[in-house]
This record gives C-alpha cells, sequence and structure tokens, in this order.
C-alpha cells in the first residue's frame, strides 16, 4: 500500500516537473482569462563541469528554429551588430535580445542581454539576463548538458545585479531560486527566498518557488499551507491551483485535488493544459 502510494507521487512530480517550464515561461495573460524547515536537494549544477556557449553558433542553431524571413531579419542586424562597436554594439546587441524573445528563442536572447549588461554594467541590465537565462533553463530539457551553463549564467547575472543593489528584491529572489535547483547550497536559496517573503509578504514569485520547491522535496503539507496562502492572500492563478492539487494528489487527497485542479481549469486559456487538466481529472474521478 505505501509503496503504491509512494510509487504514485513519484509520477504525479515527474508530470509536474514537465510542465514547471511550460506554467514558468508563459507570460500570466497567455493563462488567464480576460476578467469576467525544507529537505535538501543536491547541488549538481554548482559542481558539474559545464559546456562553454558561443554566441554566434547559439545563434546558428536557434535560426534552425525560426522561419526563413525571421532568420533573414536576424542575420542583417547580427552583421551590423558584428561591424559596430560601442554604445552602439549595445544598442544593436539590445535590439537582437528583444528580436530572440520575441520569437521564444530565449538562450540567444539571454546571451545578447549579457552582451548589453557587461557593456553598461546596471543592476536592471544584470536582472533582465539574469531573468532571460532562467527562462532559457526552464525551456531546456533537462538531459541537455547545455542547462547547467544557463543556470551558472543566471547565477552570475543575479549576483552582479545585487552587487550594484543589494536591495533588488527581484534579483535576491532570482538567485535563491538558481541556488535551490542546483546553482550552490539549496538551503541557501531557500534562505533567500524566505528572506524575501519576510519583507514583501506577498511576493508571487518567491512565495510559488517556495511552495513548488516543497513539492519537489516531498513536503507536500507545506506545499498546501503555501499555495493556499498565495491564492487567499495574492491571487488565485492557474499555477498556484494547479501546484495545489498535485500536492493534494501527492497525499492520496482526490477530492481536494480534483476540486484544485478544476479551479486551474477555471483560470486558464490555453488549450493543451485545458486537455491535461481534463485528463487529471478524469483519471481522479475514476
Amino acid at each position: 500500500m505505501l509503496n503504491n502510494i509512494r510509487s504514485k507521487q513519484v509520477i504525479i512530480i515527474v508530470a509536474m516537473l514537465v510542465l514547471v517550464g511550460f506554467l514558468f515561461t508563459r507570460e500570466i495573460k497567455g493563462l488567464v482569462k480576460p476578467k469576467e524547515e525544507t529537505k535538501e536537494m543536491p547541488a549538481a549544477a554548482a559542481n558539474n563541469t559545464a559546456p562553454e556557449l558561443n554566441i554566434i553558433e547559439v545563434s546558428n542553431t536557434a535560426k534552425n528554429l525560426i522561419s526563413t524571413a525571421s532568420t533573414k531579419e536576424i542575420s542583417a542586424i547580427e552583421s551590423a551588430y558584428m561591424s559596430a562597436s560601442g554604445i552602439e554594439k549595445a544598442k544593436k546587441a539590445t535590439i537582437l535580445a528583444q528580436k530572440w524573445n520575441d520569437l521564444e528563442q530565449a538562450i540567444p536572447s539571454a546571451m545578447y542581454l549579457e552582451v548589453v549588461a557587461t557593456s553598461e554594467p546596471s543592476s536592471t541590465n544584470w536582472l533582465a539576463a539574469g531573468d532571460r537565462y532562467l527562462k532559457a533553463f526552464d525551456n531546456t530539457p533537462e538531459d541537455n548538458e547545455i542547462r547547467n551553463t544557463l543556470l551558472q549564467k543566471a547565477n552570475v547575472s543575479f549576483k552582479n545585479s545585487l552587487a550594484l543593489d543589494s536591495s533588488l528584491t527581484d534579483a535576491k529572489t532570482g538567485l535563491g531560486v538558481t541556488i535551490v535547483n542546483g546553482a550552490g547550497a539549496p538551503m541557501e536559496g531557500i534562505a533567500l527566498l524566505m528572506d524575501v517573503v519576510k519583507k514583501d509578504p506577498k511576493n508571487l514569485k518567491a512565495n510559488m518557488n517556495l511552495g513548488l520547491f516543497a513539492i519537489k522535496s516531498g513536503q507536500f503539507d507545506k506545499a498546501i499551507t503555501r499555495f493556499n496562502d498565495v491564492i487567499s492572500n495574492i491571487g488565485a492563478t492557474p499555477e498556484a491551483y494547479f501546484y495545489l492539487a498535485t500536492a493534494y494528489e501527492s497525499l492520496n487527497k482526490k477530492n481536494e485535488a480534483i476540486d484544485a485542479y478544476l479551479n486551474s481549469r477555471k483560470l486558464t486559456a490555453n488549450p493543451s493544459f485545458l486537455k491535461f487538466l481534463d485528463n487529471k481529472i478524469a483519471e481522479l474521478k475514476k
């Protein structure tokens, strides 16, 4: 009996992790309809030798995933970027970062934002680079060795941001997320996120990640408390209800899980996510 429950928990967590990148790397507008103490996890990335990234190679790889027209446009701007220098080069890098982001290619976008931050160091420029590297990390499959490089680059970017402005809450949150994901000792990352929440109790990103890490470490009761608090005091989102349902299901609380999945379904407008939720609800009702 216990083994069966544990097996279910493992399956649930794996399914949840598959959706982590999907949920957290989409703008909230794409998911929401218009109005009407913690177990440690291995610090893998900090200890592994990660491959270097080359901006030209990354760009060429990404061009295989976009249209011919977009490739021509990007190539023209990149030619101007390569021949530019100083402020003009940074301007071209900014344009390229935005173009790549518009095309949902986070890796080259992050690399160009790093160029901007290196050329024009500021807390906001490094924060932008860190956020984009973290997005790229979330979008990259776990078996891809480049993932650790992206996590490390995000970690360094957030550190650079905080070095210029130690009060920047978003940079501290991002740094905490990278540490808990493997770029350092997990408890250090948890402490950073807890500090953010202590100073800003309604910080959505910090609270959501604390709840998510509670699930990943098997602390389902803590996750339930965290996500219920998010829903009640910060705002109901499809992500918050989804993770709440995941925690309930992991504890074999089927009725509570179904209710949470249904609430997630009411708030999302994404067809793929709706189908996934319908399947989960049907499975639990059997």
